[in-house]
C-alpha cells in the first residue's frame, strides 16, 4: 500500500525544480493564529488592500447583464487592446499598435506565454538575485534555466548591463527583469535599462521586462522599456495599480513579428482571458476612474514615506529607498533580537510573538537571503503604525 503522501504515478521532474513559497507557509500559520483568536497584521503578501473601484464594478455588472461572457479572441477584445494602447500614449508618450497587445489571464499567464515562446530546453535566462520567485519557475516550467545574478544595494538590487556582458555565454538566450521590482520596490534607472536592452540586442537575445508595478512609481515619471525598441517584450497587469488581483487580467506588448506565435500559444494554453474581466477593465481608463487610482497611488506613497524611516528606527537597514511598488527590502542584521541576521527565524518570531507577518528573503534568491526581509505596505496606514509599535515592543523585550 502506498503512503498517502506519495503520488500513485511518477510526477514530472520539473515539479522538483519549483520551490515552495515561504510567504504562503507563513500565511497558513497566520491563519491558524487568527482562528485561535489572535489579531494578525498582514504585511507579507503583495496584494493591494484597495479593491476595484465602483466604475469597474459597474462595468462588470453591465457586461454580465448584457451577456458578454463567452469566449473572446485569444489576443483579447479590440476595445481593451485599443484602450491599453491609448494608455501608453497618455502615460509614456509611446505610440503602440494595438495589434501588438496580447491580453492575458494575469501577468502570470503573460510571463508563461513569453517563456513558452522564447525559451527552449536548456536555454539560460539572466535575472537579478533577489527577484520574484515565480519568474525563475516560469523559466523552469519551459525547461530553461534561470541564472540568478547577485545584485546588491550598489546595483539597486537590479541586473546591470555589465552583468549581461560578463555573464552571457553560448547558452544564454535572454534576460527577464522587473522594474519596479518585487521584492525590493526599486526601479532600473532608464539609462541603465537602455544599456541592458542594447547589450542583449547586440547578442541576439530577448529582453522581457515585467512592468506590473510601474503605475505605482513615486519619485520620477516612469519610463517603459518599450521606449528602447520594438523588440522588447513587456508584461503588465490590472492587479497592482488597477487593484484587480482576483480578476486575473494582464497583458503583453510583443514585437510585431511575434504576434502570430503568441496568439497560437494563447489559443492552445488559455483560449482567452476572462471576458467579464476584459469588459470591466475598460472602465479603468475613464478619467474619473484614473483619478481614483491616482489618489490611491499617493496613499501608497504616504505609507512608504512613513514605513521606511519607521523601520530604520527599529534597527532595520534600508540600503536602497524603494521608488515604486509597495515593498521595502530591509536588512535585519542590526535589529535588537536574538534572531537578527536570520530572516527565517526572525519572521517566525515576529509572527508568533508580535502578530506581524513579514517575509524572509529566502523566497527571492540566494544572495544574502538570511539578511533581508520583505515588507509589504499594502495595508492601512493605521495598521502599519500598530505593526511598528508591536515590533518595537518585541525588540525591547528581546
Amino acid at each position: 500500500m502506498n503512503n498517502a503522501s506519495e503520488p500513485l504515478v511518477r510526477l514530472a521532474a520539473r515539479v522538483d525544480a519549483i520551490a515552495p513559497f515561504y510567504v504562503m507557509e507563513l500565511a497558513k500559520e497566520a491563519r491558524e493564529l487568527e482562528i485561535a483568536g489572535r489579531d494578525i497584521i498582514h504585511m507579507g503578501i503583495g496584494e493591494p488592500d484597495f479593491t476595484a473601484p465602483e466604475p469597474v464594478i459597474e462595468a462588470a455588472a453591465s457586461a454580465l447583464r448584457r451577456g458578454v461572457t463567452q469566449y473572446t479572441g485569444a489576443l483579447g477584445i479590440a476595445p481593451l487592446r485599443e484602450a491599453i494602447a491609448a494608455h501608453y500614449l497618455h502615460t509614456y508618450g509611446l505610440r503602440i499598435d494595438p495589434a501588438r497587445i496580447v491580453v492575458t489571464a494575469g501577468a502570470s499567464a503573460a510571463l508563461l506565454l513569453a517563456c513558452a515562446a522564447l525559451v527552449d530546453r536548456d536555454d539560460e535566462v539572466l535575472m537579478p538575485d533577489p527577484s520574484y520567485p515565480c519568474n525563475r519557475h516560469f523559466v523552469a516550467a519551459t525547461e530553461g534555466r534561470a541564472v540568478l545574478v547577485p545584485s546588491g544595494p550598489a546595483e539597486r538590487f537590479q541586473l546591470t548591463a555589465a552583468d549581461v556582458e560578463n555573464r552571457w555565454n553560448e547558452k544564454t538566450r535572454g534576460v527577464l527583469l522587473a522594474s519596479p521590482s518585487n521584492p525590493t520596490g526599486t526601479s532600473i534607472e532608464p539609462d541603465e535599462l537602455k544599456r541592458i536592452v542594447e547589450a542583449v540586442r547586440a547578442r541576439g537575445g530577448f529582453t522581457i521586462v515585467d512592468e506590473i508595478y510601474q503605475g505605482l512609481s513615486y519619485d520620477a515619471r516612469p519610463v517603459s522599456a518599450l521606449s528602447f525598441g520594438d523588440d522588447v517584450v513587456t508584461v503588465n497587469s490590472f492587479s497592482k495599480y488597477f487593484n484587480m488581483t482576483g480578476w486575473r487580467l494582464g497583458w503583453l506588448v510583443v514585437p510585431t513579428a511575434m504576434i502570430g506565435a503568441f496568439e497560437k500559444l494563447a489559443q492552445n494554453l488559455f483560449i482567452c482571458a476572462s471576458a467579464l474581466a476584459q469588459h470591466a477593465a475598460l472602465a479603468c481608463f475613464e478619467p474619473d476612474t484614473l483619478a481614483i487610482y491616482e489618489a490611491r497611488r499617493l496613499e501608497f506613497k504616504r505609507r512608504r514615506d512613513y514605513i521606511v524611516p519607521a523601520l530604520q528606527s527599529l534597527g532595520f537597514g534600508v540600503p536602497v529607498i524603494p521608488d515604486g511598488a509597495f515593498y521595502v527590502y530591509a536588512n535585519c542584521t542590526g535589529v535588537a533580537h536574538p534572531a537578527a541576521g536570520d530572516s527565517g527565524a526572525l519572521t517566525k518570531a515576529m509572527l508568533h510573538d508580535a502578530g506581524v507577518v513579514l517575509v524572509p528573503g529566502m523566497d527571492f534568491g540566494t544572495c544574502a537571503p538570511h539578511e533581508y526581509i520583505r515588507l509589504s505596505y499594502a495595508t492601512a496606514y493605521t495598521r502599519l503604525e500598530e505593526a511598528v509599535e508591536r515590533l518595537r515592543g518585541l525588540f525591547a523585550r528581546a
